[in-house]
């Protein structure tokens, strides 16, 4: 690979991850209509590679295609805020109970430093000065620290996905919950230093669901 296609690489993997994280915080908004010349501006990427990019992206289901028409961000529903919470609690669940049989040291010290992270986090959220991508971030590391010993590297990024889909709900339909969601991430966390995956499944539905629950009754879903 030339000089030249490494940097286009570099630069088109950039505006990849920039789209994404726009779509996933709703800064791209449900409906937008992705207009080649106006992300190209944003983003500063070619034509060619934004189709890459878009193409990429509704792969994964943070974009629709429309045909001849171009492209536009994903709409957001009720059906599939459920599908996606059902998605994640099948995924989860299932790699959190390996990853609890397969528990060692190495695992320990991951899901205890993520669980830090994520807290002080948390409490900054609480205060109102919290910064909503590093929030996303350490709840995204946390989970998948707790299922980090499942053995399965498929499973892990089908996971990331499904939660970064199921993520964008809290920031298109609603938003930071409070000491909820804070208390469970704890409770996790003690179920997988005893090991114990049948409550850690427990803990992790009421979480799910509850925050489905949420969106559904302070959002205009459908």
């Amino acid at each position: 690979m030339s000089l030249i296609d490494k940097e286009e690489s570099a630069i088109g993997e950039d505006g990849y991850r920039r789209i994404r994280t726009d779509i996933i915080f709703g800064r791209l908004a449900p409906g937008h209509k992705l207009r080649l010349e106006a992300l190209r501006e944003t983003y500063g990427v070619s034509v060619s590679t934004l189709r890459e990019i878009l193409n990429r992206l509704a792969a994964e289901g943070f974009v629709a295609a429309e045909g001849k028409r171009g492209f536009e961000v994903a709409a957001v529903s009720a059906d599939n805020l459920r599908e996606l919470a059902g998605l994640r609690l099948l995924l989860e669940s299932h790699a959190m109970a390996i990853s609890f049989a397969n528990a060692d040291v190495e695992w320990e010290g991951r899901i205890v430093s993520a669980h830090h992270k994520l807290a002080s986090t948390e409490r900054l959220m609480d205060t109102g000065i919290g910064e909503p991508e590093q929030w996303k971030r350490y709840d995204g590391e946390f989970h998948q620290a707790l299922i980090s010993n499942c053995g399965s590297r498929l499973l892990m990024e089908t996971h990331s996905l499904v939660f970064d889909r199921y993520f964008r709900y809290q920031m298109v339909a609603f938003h930071y919950r409070g000491a909820e969601p804070a208390a469970q991430h704890k409770a996790l966390l003690e179920c997988a230093l005893k090991r114990d995956a049948d409550t850690a499944t427990l803990v992790l539905s009421a979480h799910v669901n509850n925050c489905v629950a949420h969106a559904l009754a302070n959002s205009a879903l459908r």
